[in-house]
């Protein structure tokens, strides 16, 4: 199946500071690191270094570590050195940012119970088609603790419950607007639309411009090489769609701006953008579907209720290895003939990575779904060579949910949603300019 995902959206600082600004309430632009995240010095253990000091609290080297391993699971970005020591500077900066969050929703009495931790873990497992115990397996498998997925999970909970308290006292969506919105979406229903998937990466000041459009070049060759565009999103996009992959949904060209849509009407479905300067910062656009307008139109998403099985290999495995594997997933495509069948065998063969569940459409790859969409009902797929092994996928059914209306309702939804996401990188922008970071590596 596809890589895994996390739906929790990361976002990066403004700027780091060095030791010689110690003394400065503010972050500045820390020297170049000294090694690569995750590499240490000679003698002295991951843990027990500090990667950055976020006004009172630290972020340590561990913590470095497992969200950088965290995030090439989830991305399916190859684990190599150079690629950590590119990245290492924006997942460090994600980190910082969390601690800010969680410091602000301390400061504010603001919490979110256990329960809504556990759901969101739930969630996220059954997005990837496996039991929350496969979950904590997984992220074992790696060598990452549970708690680093927990705390990324808790502190996006807890921003939400800040940011929405913060928009309370100021967002006002008026009749007016809401007027106006509901008659241009009327007058232009029959437009052609385009569902696209955004990516947006924040620059705070002029200083930072350079590091972010690399930045954005580097994630734009990573998705062009297999990186999952919707697990980048979610782990690096400042927009308000990070958590569901920076999935914008279906639009109409005069719902974007004039830069977008024109950047946008270019693209054909798969293709990436370059990055787009506009609007404080660079996006990232993934051209997902297009489709006449009208009545033809439906948000109706397809669900794909489906088993899947995968012969794990180890990172570096044998070619003897990989072919064994390839013969395990051979075997049972011949001989599954049902997805009872498929999903028995592969709990006795395979129970670590065997799962069924149902998918939104919107959860799986232009690549998969073109796949899956080629596959009849109850019949096997050929081998798969995934990032953990070689699977089979079988689709035991599909159906539909959803169904467009431009109601009030959902007009007035879309506008807050707008309001919010400025809302966000307003107050963070804020907690990062009076925040003290101090950043060691």
């Amino acid at each position: 199946m596809a890589p895994f995902r996390w739906s929790c959206t990361l976002v990066v600082l403004a700027a780091l500071c060095g030791a010689a600004q110690a003394q400065r309430p503010q972050a500045a632009v820390q020297a170049p690191p000294q090694a690569a995240p995750g590499q240490t010095a000679t003698g002295h253990a991951p843990e027990m270094r500090i990667a950055a000091v976020v006004n009172d609290e630290v972020v340590s080297v561990f913590d470095l570590v497992s969200r950088m391993q965290m995030v090439m699971l989830s991305s399916n970005i190859p684990d190599t050195p150079e690629l950590r020591e590119r990245m290492g500077r924006q997942v460090l900066r994600s980190l910082i940012d969390e601690k800010l969050q969680m410091q602000e929703a301390k400061r504010q009495n603001v919490t979110v119970p256990d329960s809504d931790v556990e759901k969101a873990l739930t969630q996220i497992a059954q997005q990837n088609n496996i039991g929350t115990a496969q979950l904590t397996e997984l992220l074992k498998s790696r060598g990452i603790g549970r708690s680093a997925l927990v705390d990324q999970v808790k502190a996006t909970l807890l921003w939400a419950k800040l940011v929405r308290r913060q928009a309370a006292q100021t967002v006002d969506v008026s009749d007016e607007e809401i007027d106006e919105a509901l008659k241009r979406a009327q007058e232009n229903a029959k437009e052609p639309q385009t569902r696209i998937a955004e990516i947006f990466l924040t620059v705070d000041n002029p200083a930072q411009d350079d590091e972010v459009r690399r930045f954005a070049d580097r994630l734009s060759q990573e998705m062009r090489r297999g990186a999952r565009f919707s697990a980048v999103a979610r782990q690096f996009s400042h927009a308000a769609s990070a958590p569901v992959g920076g999935d914008m949904g279906w639009l109409r060209p005069d719902q974007l701006p004039s830069e977008l849509a024109k950047a946008a009407a270019q693209l054909n479905p798969g293709d990436l953008s370059a990055p787009i300067p506009y609007g404080g910062g660079y996006y990232l656009l993934l051209v997902l579907e297009r489709r006449l307008g009208g009545a033809t139109a439906s948000k109706q998403e397809a669900i794909y209720d489906m088993v899947q099985v995968v012969f794990p290999l180890p990172s570096g495995a044998s070619e003897a290895a990989q072919r064994a594997a390839a013969g395990e997933a051979q075997n049972l495509r011949t001989v599954a003939k049902d997805c009872s069948t498929l999903l028995k065998i592969g709990k006795e063969k395979a129970p670590q990575l065997s799962s069924e569940g149902k998918i939104p459409e919107s959860r799986i790859s232009p690549e998969m779904r073109r796949l899956i969409d080629g596959l009849p009902i109850g019949q096997a797929s050929p081998p798969i060579v995934q990032k953990n092994g070689v699977g089979v996928i079988m689709v035991c059914g599909k159906s539909t949910v959803g169904g467009e209306s431009n109601t009030r309702e959902d007009i007035t939804e879309s506008l807050i949603r707008q309001r919010l996401d400025t809302v966000s990188r307003r107050y963070l922008r804020d907690l990062r300019r009076k925040s003290y970071v101090d950043v060691r590596v």
